[in-house]
Order: C-alpha cells, then sequence, then structure tokens
C-alpha cells in the first residue's frame, strides 16, 4: 500500500485501501489504549520524539507490538493544515458495532445513550462524542448516510475520546429508537418547539436514549414523532438558542449528574418548579 497521507476535500485525511491515517498525539495514543483497532504502524517526527507526552505514545504502541518509525518530511507536508503534532498513525478503519451491541440487557437500568439525527459538521459531532465518552454513554446511533462519520478529523477533534465509544451505523434511524423502546428505554429529542420540556423540569434519571437534531433543521419529523418527549434549554441571555453540540452536551452532562445524584428512575416526569 502506498505510504503518504492522502487528503480528500478540506484536506481531512481519508481511508485508503480500508487504512486511515491518524494524526495527532491524543488522537492516536488512545487508539492505541483502546485497542479496538489495528495501529499497523506510528510514525513521529524526528524534533518531536523527545517532547512530553511522545514517550507514552511510543510505549503504548511498543506494548502493542506496534513500529514505530521517523515521519519524513514530505509525509508531513502531505498533511497539509491537520494539526498532526508530529505525530501519524497508519490504522485500520474505526470499528463501528452492530446495533444488537450497543442496545441494553433485560434490565437496562441507568443506561444512558446518544443519538444523532443527521448531524453534518465534523466539529460539532467531534465534540458531542467527546462529551459522550467524558459521561460514560453506553452507545451511540448513528445515520449510515447524511451524516457526519467517525474520520480520522472526528477522532482527532475528539481528542480521541471516539475510540473508547462504541457506535452503531444505523440504516433507519427509526428503526433504531424503536429498537431502543422495546429495550425498556425511554427516547428524548432535544426541540425548541413549544410544549417540550424545560431542561430544569425534567428528570433525566433511568434508561435514556437523548436524540441530537441536525445543526439546520433540528430533529426530523419521523424521529420528533417517535420520541416519548421532547425535552428543551431554557435560554436567560440574548440569544435564542445553542448549536447542537453544546446543547446536547448540556443535556448530557444534566442526565450523567442525575445519575450520580441517585434520583428515583422516573423519566419523562416534570418536577414541579422549585
Amino acid at each position: 500500500m502506498a505510504r503518504g497521507f492522502p487528503k480528500g476535500r478540506r484536506g481531512v485525511a481519508v481511508a485508503i485501501n480500508m487504512a486511515e491515517w491518524l494524526y495527532g498525539r491524543h488522537a492516536v495514543l488512545e487508539a492505541l489504549r483502546a485497542g479496538r483497532r489495528e495501529v499497523r504502524r506510528v510514525y513521529v517526527a524526528p524534533g518531536v520524539r523527545k517532547t512530553a507526552g511522545v514517550d507514552e505514545i511510543v510505549a503504548a504502541a511498543q506494548a502493542r507490538r506496534c513500529p514505530v518509525e521517523a515521519a519524513s518530511p514530505g509525509m508531513l507536508q502531505q498533511a497539509g493544515p491537520a494539526n498532526h503534532q508530529g505525530i501519524l498513525a497508519e490504522a485500520a478503519g474505526y470499528p463501528y458495532v452492530a446495533l444488537g451491541d450497543v442496545l441494553p440487557p433485560a434490565a437496562a437500568g441507568e443506561a444512558l445513550y446518544l443519538v444523532l439525527d443527521h448531524l453534518q459538521d465534523v466539529q460539532n459531532l467531534a465534540t458531542l462524542l467527546r462529551t459522550a465518552e467524558a459521561m460514560a454513554v453506553a452507545g451511540v446511533l448513528l445515520p449510515d448516510r447524511r451524516s457526519a462519520q467517525v474520520t480520522p478529523a472526528v477522532v482527532n477533534a475528539s481528542a480521541g475520546a471516539v475510540e473508547h465509544l462504541r457506535i452503531a451505523l444505523v440504516g433507519n434511524l427509526v428503526a433504531g429508537l424503536e429498537a431502543l423502546k422495546q429495550a425498556g428505554v425511554w427516547i428524548v429529542g432535544l426541540d425548541l418547539r413549544p410544549g417540550s420540556v424545560t431542561l430544569d423540569q425534567a428528570d433525566l434519571s433511568g434508561p435514556l436514549a437523548l436524540v441530537v437534531g441536525s445543526e439546520g433543521s433540528g430533529l426530523s419529523r419521523l424521529v420528533r414523532q417517535h420520541c416519548d418527549w421532547l425535552l428543551t434549554i431554557p435560554m436567560y441571555g440574548r440569544v435564542g438558542s445553542l448549536n447542537a453540540a453544546v446543547a446536547g452536551s448540556v443535556a448530557l452532562v444534566t442526565a450523567r449528574r442525575a445519575r450520580s445524584a441517585g434520583s428515583p428512575s422516573r423519566a419523562g416526569a416534570i418536577l414541579p418548579p422549585i
């Protein structure tokens, strides 16, 4: 296979012959730590070999018997505007899982899921996936068409957090939501429309899947109809809304705090105003 750093639109690395070129220290380190995909070779720019943190990458690669080689100037130049930090890795494609692998057992408990309804922006996707990993999300559902997916750019922007997540690509998002419902999970969609429950009045404990819509149109009609209830974040300043990544992250953090507080599972219940 030809070496180099192939580029697609906007200088983003693309897969070639079922391989991807990961770049950036956190992205490469977390791919090695997670051990979920084969990392075939790590390349380190000679000038950064003694930089703090690089030794950890080299040690992680050696622990997995992954060769470490010097990155040539030409290889780094081909990376273009990518923030490679002097670290590249040739790896197998991102390891998506089957929908059945993210479904909870019969006793769903306090499981928390993230569902993305055709999110388009790579940075928004990376931010949400990083938050999802930090909040111990049990699984993520992502459409296999007309949606941003996990590319090396997303791995880098998420600081490698996506390597630790179980993400299922689904052909029919509504069918995926129904499968979660059958497993005992409540489906909650972020939506600004009247009648949505405000975040400060909602009980987000119990088995829950948070659905975040696309940047432009929000939740699609069919996805909205399959939500058990809708959630909105009250705005106290002059702006009328948050972007998808920020809104989804706020809701995920709130849902995780509901679990940490040990509140009873009353997902969908509206609590009386304080």
